[in-house]
């Protein structure tokens, strides 16, 4: 099935030999920016989207990058498509975002072990968090077909392993600040997973596979159904998965450790995605798209050292569970599209900490992230007049959205937190193509320029107004420069504004304090503050396109970036044993403070804490140490991104090859007074370089895909002198087989085997203080070593 304007003006090439449909499919639209994908027992035919497929975009698709149908972007796109997925052995989009080189795997992931420090990462209820540039999972705006979702557990992110992958179109990415067009978190820039508009019939799916070396023993099972009929379609997909943790005991490298140290959680998930569409008229459609997911995991870690009598160990368990609805009305009268869109979402985080000494429990800390979020939006994209290069188009939108946070820990306790934010935006975008191939100008083969200005509007907090400039200049067919410059914001989380303040009175000699009266204490403020601002970036990149015409199918960009990062939320004294000591904590420190200051504080805690070993008495403090949140902290990160692509037939196959890399230096700095310390390149930091190169090969239905995927080594601060921690490369290799026409039982099959990391790349040691300490950068390294899967999928 094609739609004759797809194929309008294309031309392919003599098809010579014999082949199967899919083999002959995929010769015939090698290098024509179109796919084919298997329906029930046939093929419909649709455009691809990735950078060497941008310039053959149909004109109603919106990419990620731009609200514009049609508009082309000026930053450099990612894309993960379903079937690139499938051919690199790839089973849930937590792995997919592990292979993309501009993401980090610090933030919010269940891989984190505890030495991480928390602004670097953290584990709570097991998702997996896409983190850009590592400026934090909470600072890259993750959407599901264009529209938000619920936050997930504590950091303001959005977990993408709670959508099955059976699901999934396609994942873009944009590693560029986009808070002009999509708002509040899109500092790092944006990811949309798009899910499968629909389907015919039914498939079932299956995938076994284990680590060579024990543990992480993975069963995924899949159903997905369909139906398309005269005006709508739906399709319902459903996945379980089940993966066992992987022991230290496990691991050559994590032996040492004391028994029960979990390197990774065991998990346990079902998740159902229902999608549907229906043209009400011959101008007006409804959709709807549904998605629930629910995980549980285990993990345990000693809390005594080998050989203690009796042991001490902890085991945390969780369950989360998330859903969420999409709804969207569009009317389409001629060129202009009008679309009614809302959503709503929930998300809860239900963890414990269980300690016992040897079977017997002896304490017990509970507790629920449960996030909510409710918005709806009426936008208008559509041409405005004409222009030498095209016509000139415009989008707008307003929009309104709510969250919600209940953090609950154990019954009454004061850290609880009950507090919500709505907002309200405006937004416009412009797509203006000043000069087209028509015009014939020397060295000028294309030239556009898009404009976007969004307005937003916090309750409480603050208004932010965000631009962004795009430039694409192609002085041939061959090249195009382009270049983008924008501010964006990420609004201050509800756990950051209204976690309780805790005040603790410590002896002023815990924060380095001489020279006191016996007896000198010293208060701590920590938790959060209601007055924080949205923090604030200004990000620019320039990229060059290489797309020659003298070599089909090639495609090359390569991109120099910047963000300047400010008004960071911190806790600002990072050395706490320090504080009374270090001048470069002076404006955090308030000395000789009054009765009346000191009992304000008091009262107004939601916790007092007296550590002194005895009576509080405030006649003997002599600091107030304020290290509870505020807006102090400045980043910068800048680099070279590079993604390359070949498409292009080989005898009587095809071959897809690509290479992409990111180069990163950032750098940061807490409070004015304190020195600017490096980040790139550190231990619990992205390194400097990460890179992935594939290979694949197409005849006949049979793919063979190989990738080698580096990640670059980090440097040991924390030790004098500091000590070189090496990188990691992996090497995976992937056989896919898909049969064409035969017999019922045999039509429709998709076989796969998977060897990932085949070498069995080891992370290289760390040292390590504590008895649950992971002995290896957990934020850049895994350890699942080398993993052999099968897969098989049957549609019906």
């Amino acid at each position: 099935m094609v739609d004759a304007a797809l194929v309008a003006g294309r031309r392919a090439p003599p098809l010579k030999g014999r082949f199967n449909a899919v083999g002959a499919l995929a010769r015939v639209l090698a290098g024509s920016g179109l796919r084919a994908e298997p329906i029930n027992r046939g093929f419909v035919v649709r455009p691809q989207v990735g950078a060497e497929a941008e310039r053959s975009l149909d004109t109603d698709i919106v990419v990620t990058g731009s609200r514009i149908r049609g508009a082309p972007v000026a930053s450099t796109l990612i894309v993960r498509t379903a079937d690139t997925i499938r051919n690199e052995g790839q089973a849930t989009l937590a792995d997919v975002i592990r292979t993309i080189p501009q993401n980090f795997g610090g933030g919010q992931n269940p891989g984190i072990g505890a030495n991480v420090p928390a602004a670097s990462g953290v584990n709570v209820g097991s998702g997996s968090s896409l983190n850009l540039r590592g400026l934090g999972s909470d600072a890259t705006l993750t959407l599901l077909n264009g529209r938000r979702l619920a936050y997930s557990a504590s950091r303001q992110s959005v977990d993408v392993s709670a959508i099955p992958v059976n699901a999934v179109e396609r994942i873009e990415i944009v590693a560029d600040g986009a808070s002009a067009l999509y708002g509040s978190d899109a500092i790092a820039g944006v990811a949309n997973i798009r899910l499968r508009r629909d389907a015919q019939g039914l498939t079932t799916s299956a995938r076994l596979g284990a680590s060579t070396d024990g543990g992480n023993v993975e069963q995924v099972y899949g159903v997905v159904a369909g139906k398309r009929w005269s005006g709508g379609g739906m399709l319902l997909a459903y996945e379980f998965g089940h993966s066992t943790a992987i022991r230290a005991g496990d691991r050559d490298y994590a032996r040492d450790r004391v028994t029960g140290l979990d390197l990774y959680p065991s998990l346990r998930r079902h998740s159902v995605v229902l999608s549907g569409h229906q043209q009400l008229a011959d101008t007006l459609e409804l959709s709807l798209d549904l998605l629930y997911n629910n995980r549980r995991s285990f993990s345990q870690f000693p809390l005594s050292a080998a050989g203690v009598t009796p042991f001490r160990h902890a085991e945390q368990p969780s369950e989360s569970d998330s859903a969420a609805i999409a709804p969207a009305l569009r009317w389409s009268p001629g060129a202009w599209r009008f679309e009614l869109a809302g959503s709503a979402g929930r998300d809860r985080v239900h963890y414990a900490t269980n300690q016992f000494t040897g079977t017997q429990l002896t304490s017990r800390t509970f507790g629920c992230y449960c996030n909510d979020a409710h918005s709806v939006e009426l936008a208008a994209d559509g041409p405005l007049f004409a222009l030498p290069g095209g016509p000139a188009k415009i989008a707008l939108g307003v929009g309104y959205r709510d969250n919600r946070l209940v953090s609950q820990r154990g019954d009454n306790s004061a850290q609880n937190v009950d507090a919500h934010q709505d907002s309200r935006y405006a937004y416009a975008e412009a797509s203006l193509p000043l000069i087209g191939p028509a015009q014939a100008v020397p060295l000028v083969h294309r030239l556009d320029a898009s404009l976007a200005l969004r307005h937003e509007d916090y309750p409480g907090i603050d208004a932010v107004t965000t631009p962004k400039l795009g430039l694409v200049y192609a002085p041939s067919p061959d090249v195009s420069l382009k270049a983008s410059w924008g501010l964006s914001f990420r609004a201050p989380t509800l756990l950051q504004r209204y976690q309780p303040l805790v005040v603790a009175a410590l002896p002023a000699t815990v924060f380095g304090g001489t020279g006191l009266p016996s007896g000198a204490t010293a208060l701590l403020l920590s938790g959060g503050r209601d007055t924080l601002q949205p923090e604030r970036a200004r990000s620019w990149s320039m990229t060059l396109a290489l797309h020659p015409r003298a070599v089909d199918g090639l495609s090359i960009e390569i991109s120099y970036f910047e963000t300047l990062y400010r008004d960071r939320i911190v806790a600002p004294v990072t050395f706490i044993a320090r504080a009374l000591a270090d001048p470069a904590y002076a404006d955090q420190v308030l000395r000789s403070p009054s009765l009346a200051t000191l009992e304000s504080l008091r009262l107004g805690a939601g916790q007092f804490l007296n550590a002194t070993g005895r009576t509080y008495d405030p006649r003997s403090v002599v600091a107030v140490i304020d290290n509870a949140n505020r807006n102090a902290g400045r980043q910068r990160v800048r680099g070279l991104d590079m993604l390359a692509r070949l498409d292009r037939n080989l005898g009587a196959g095809q071959i897809n090859a690509t290479l992409s890399g990111a180069y990163l230096q950032s750098d940061q700095q807490l409070t004015p007074a304190q020195p600017v310390v490096d980040l790139a390149g550190t231990i619990f930091n992205p390194p400097h370089f990460r890179g992935r190169a594939t290979l694949g090969w197409t005849q006949s239905g049979l793919t063979l895909t190989g990738a080698v995927s580096r990640i670059g080594g980090v440097e040991d601060r924390r030790t004098s002198p500091a000590r070189r921690v090496g990188g990691m490369t992996q090497a995976d290799l992937t056989l896919r087989y898909r049969t064409g026409p035969g017999p019922t039982w045999w039509h429709g099959v998709d076989l796969a085997v998977t060897a990932q990391n085949i070498l069995n790349a080891k992370p290289s040691p760390i040292a390590t203080t504590l008895p649950y300490d992971t002995p290896y950068d957990s934020t850049n390294y895994s350890p699942f070593g080398r993993v052999l899967a099968i897969l098989a999928s049957k549609s019906w």
